[in-house]
């Protein structure tokens, strides 16, 4: 899967997208019957595209390859164009994800634990969590 270039806001989409976060659910559970989610490539209604995959272990503090820390409340991490973002709407949050530009399409990908937006990997899940949670 892969985005076109631009300037993107990476981080918990629903700091971003307050109005439209009703719409980012139903495209995410509307058609499942097996209470999974689910993830890759959406448009909204009106054509925004955005790539969004769940985190391992829900809602937490995620780090990266580099490019911060990532706070999550909706147990996924996505990004979308910052021109695709309503920033004069106050709920918005970007400066609660991070702002990136990429010169070139990328690709966007998940292997289940580390999820991937082009030169961005962010770290959801390790073997030291899962030993940690043993005892």
């Amino acid at each position: 899967m892969s985005m076109p270039a631009g300037i993107y806001y990476i981080g918990d989409l629903c700091y971003v997208l307050d109005k439209e976060w009703k719409d980012v659910c139903n495209l995410l559970f509307g058609n499942r019957t097996d209470h999974g989610c689910n993830e890759g490539e959406f448009n909204l209604p009106d054509g925004r595209r955005f790539a969004i995959f769940s985190t391992a272990y829900g809602d937490g503090l995620y780090d990266s390859n580099g490019f911060g820390v990532y706070g999550v409340d909706a147990g996924s991490i996505g990004c979308i164009q910052l021109k695709d973002i309503d920033l004069l709407n106050g709920e918005n949050n970007p400066e609660l994800g991070n702002i990136v530009h990429f010169d070139k399409d990328f690709e966007v990908n998940t292997d289940g634990a580390t999820l991937t937006f082009g030169h961005v990997e962010i770290y959801t899940g390790s073997m030291e969590d899962d030993e940690e949670d043993e005892y």
